[in-house]
Protein backbone atom coordinates (compact mmCIF):
# COMPACT_ATOMS: atom_id res chain seq x y z
CA UNK A 1 0.00 0.00 0.00
CA UNK A 2 2.64 2.60 0.68
CA UNK A 3 4.50 1.62 -2.68
CA UNK A 4 0.89 2.32 -4.47
CA UNK A 5 0.65 5.85 -2.30
CA UNK A 6 4.22 6.71 -3.05
CA UNK A 7 3.82 5.96 -6.69
CA UNK A 8 0.84 7.96 -6.94
CA UNK A 9 2.18 10.89 -5.37
CA UNK A 10 5.30 10.77 -7.45
CA UNK A 11 3.19 11.05 -10.73
CA UNK A 12 0.90 13.61 -9.45
CA UNK A 13 3.59 16.09 -8.43
CA UNK A 14 5.50 15.01 -12.17
CA UNK A 15 1.95 16.44 -13.57
CA UNK A 16 2.18 19.76 -11.70
CA UNK A 17 5.51 20.39 -12.76
CA UNK A 18 5.58 19.36 -16.13
CA UNK A 19 2.37 21.58 -16.29
CA UNK A 20 4.56 25.28 -15.09
CA UNK A 21 7.28 23.62 -17.51
CA UNK A 22 4.82 24.65 -20.33
CA UNK A 23 6.30 28.13 -20.40
CA UNK A 24 9.98 27.92 -20.32
CA UNK A 25 11.71 31.28 -20.07
CA UNK A 26 15.28 29.78 -21.28
CA UNK A 27 14.02 29.69 -24.53
CA UNK A 28 14.69 32.50 -26.48
CA UNK A 29 12.14 35.78 -26.43
CA UNK A 30 9.91 35.53 -29.47
CA UNK A 31 10.08 39.37 -29.88
CA UNK A 32 13.64 39.77 -28.83
CA UNK A 33 15.65 40.49 -25.39
CA UNK A 34 16.31 44.16 -24.54
CA UNK A 35 18.04 45.99 -21.47
CA UNK A 36 16.80 49.33 -20.18
CA UNK A 37 18.21 51.08 -17.21
CA UNK A 38 16.34 53.03 -15.30
CA UNK A 39 15.50 57.12 -16.61
CA UNK A 40 15.87 55.13 -20.35
CA UNK A 41 14.04 56.96 -23.31
CA UNK A 42 12.02 56.75 -24.83
CA UNK A 43 9.49 56.36 -22.40
CA UNK A 44 7.29 54.39 -23.37
CA UNK A 45 9.55 51.68 -25.21
CA UNK A 46 7.55 49.56 -27.07
CA UNK A 47 7.68 46.66 -29.13
CA UNK A 48 5.02 45.05 -31.82
CA UNK A 49 3.94 41.77 -31.27
CA UNK A 50 1.26 39.05 -32.33
CA UNK A 51 -0.22 37.72 -29.31
CA UNK A 52 -1.47 34.47 -28.17
CA UNK A 53 -0.63 30.43 -28.09
CA UNK A 54 -1.38 27.41 -27.49
CA UNK A 55 -1.22 26.71 -23.79
CA UNK A 56 -4.27 28.05 -21.77
CA UNK A 57 -2.59 30.42 -18.95
CA UNK A 58 -5.26 29.77 -16.45
CA UNK A 59 -3.71 25.89 -16.48
CA UNK A 60 -0.29 26.43 -16.80
CA UNK A 61 0.82 29.20 -14.88
CA UNK A 62 -2.12 29.51 -11.96
CA UNK A 63 -6.38 29.82 -12.22
CA UNK A 64 -5.81 33.69 -11.56
CA UNK A 65 -3.91 34.33 -15.19
CA UNK A 66 -6.21 34.11 -18.02
CA UNK A 67 -5.46 33.85 -22.18
CA UNK A 68 -3.79 31.94 -24.39
CA UNK A 69 0.18 31.97 -24.46
CA UNK A 70 3.17 30.49 -26.03
CA UNK A 71 5.88 28.50 -24.56
CA UNK A 72 8.40 31.10 -25.11
CA UNK A 73 8.15 34.49 -23.31
CA UNK A 74 7.64 37.36 -26.35
CA UNK A 75 10.10 39.80 -24.74
CA UNK A 76 12.65 39.16 -22.25
CA UNK A 77 13.66 42.18 -20.54
CA UNK A 78 16.46 42.88 -18.30
CA UNK A 79 15.59 45.92 -16.26
CA UNK A 80 18.52 47.82 -13.92
CA UNK A 81 15.89 49.74 -11.23
CA UNK A 82 16.99 53.02 -9.60
CA UNK A 83 15.58 56.08 -8.26
CA UNK A 84 12.17 56.31 -7.41
CA UNK A 85 10.52 55.60 -10.93
CA UNK A 86 7.61 52.88 -10.79
CA UNK A 87 7.69 49.96 -13.66
CA UNK A 88 5.36 49.70 -15.82
CA UNK A 89 4.44 46.95 -18.72
CA UNK A 90 1.61 47.44 -20.16
CA UNK A 91 -0.32 46.05 -23.62
CA UNK A 92 -2.09 47.99 -26.24
CA UNK A 93 -3.90 46.27 -28.58
CA UNK A 94 -7.95 46.60 -30.63
CA UNK A 95 -8.45 42.64 -29.23
CA UNK A 96 -8.63 41.33 -25.75
CA UNK A 97 -5.19 40.55 -24.85
CA UNK A 98 -3.71 39.54 -21.27
CA UNK A 99 -0.11 39.81 -19.75
CA UNK A 100 1.63 36.87 -17.89
CA UNK A 101 5.44 37.93 -16.46
CA UNK A 102 8.23 35.89 -14.75
CA UNK A 103 9.60 38.62 -12.60
CA UNK A 104 13.17 38.53 -11.25
CA UNK A 105 11.85 36.99 -7.70
CA UNK A 106 10.61 34.41 -10.12
CA UNK A 107 7.00 34.83 -8.62
CA UNK A 108 4.55 34.97 -11.35
CA UNK A 109 2.17 38.18 -12.31
CA UNK A 110 -0.98 38.30 -14.47
CA UNK A 111 -2.84 40.83 -15.83
CA UNK A 112 -6.13 40.96 -18.18
CA UNK A 113 -7.99 44.21 -17.93
CA UNK A 114 -5.82 46.66 -15.73
CA UNK A 115 -5.02 48.88 -18.03
CA UNK A 116 -7.80 50.56 -20.42
CA UNK A 117 -10.84 48.98 -22.28
CA UNK A 118 -9.49 45.18 -22.00
CA UNK A 119 -5.92 45.93 -22.11
CA UNK A 120 -3.49 44.52 -19.14
CA UNK A 121 -0.97 46.51 -16.99
CA UNK A 122 1.34 45.28 -14.56
CA UNK A 123 2.85 48.17 -12.26
CA UNK A 124 5.57 47.78 -9.86
CA UNK A 125 5.61 50.90 -7.30
CA UNK A 126 9.74 49.98 -6.41
CA UNK A 127 10.30 47.38 -9.25
CA UNK A 128 13.08 44.93 -8.32
CA UNK A 129 16.10 44.78 -11.08
CA UNK A 130 16.66 41.25 -12.65
CA UNK A 131 14.98 39.90 -15.93
CA UNK A 132 11.31 39.83 -16.66
CA UNK A 133 9.88 37.62 -18.68
CA UNK A 134 7.05 38.53 -20.68
CA UNK A 135 4.06 36.36 -22.41
CA UNK A 136 1.67 38.91 -24.51
CA UNK A 137 -1.56 36.45 -24.17
CA UNK A 138 -4.85 36.49 -26.46
CA UNK A 139 -7.83 35.86 -24.10
CA UNK A 140 -9.99 34.33 -26.69
CA UNK A 141 -7.09 32.00 -28.33
CA UNK A 142 -7.10 34.21 -31.63
CA UNK A 143 -4.00 35.48 -32.72
CA UNK A 144 -3.91 40.05 -32.20
CA UNK A 145 -1.88 42.12 -32.89
CA UNK A 146 -0.60 44.61 -29.81
CA UNK A 147 1.65 46.67 -28.88
CA UNK A 148 3.85 46.35 -25.78
CA UNK A 149 5.41 49.44 -23.66
CA UNK A 150 7.33 49.43 -21.04
CA UNK A 151 7.39 52.59 -19.19
CA UNK A 152 8.26 54.48 -15.45
CA UNK A 153 5.84 57.36 -16.24
CA UNK A 154 2.66 56.53 -18.15
CA UNK A 155 0.19 53.15 -18.39
CA UNK A 156 -0.54 52.50 -22.25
Amino acid sequence: MKILVATAAAAAALLAAGSVAAQDWRLPANYGAVTLYSGFTPDPFTVNVVAGGSIDASSAISSSCRGWISSAPDVELTYQAGGSLPLIISVNSSSDTTLVINGPDARWYCDDDGGEGLNPSLRWGSPPSGTYDIWIGSYGGQAASATLSISELYTY
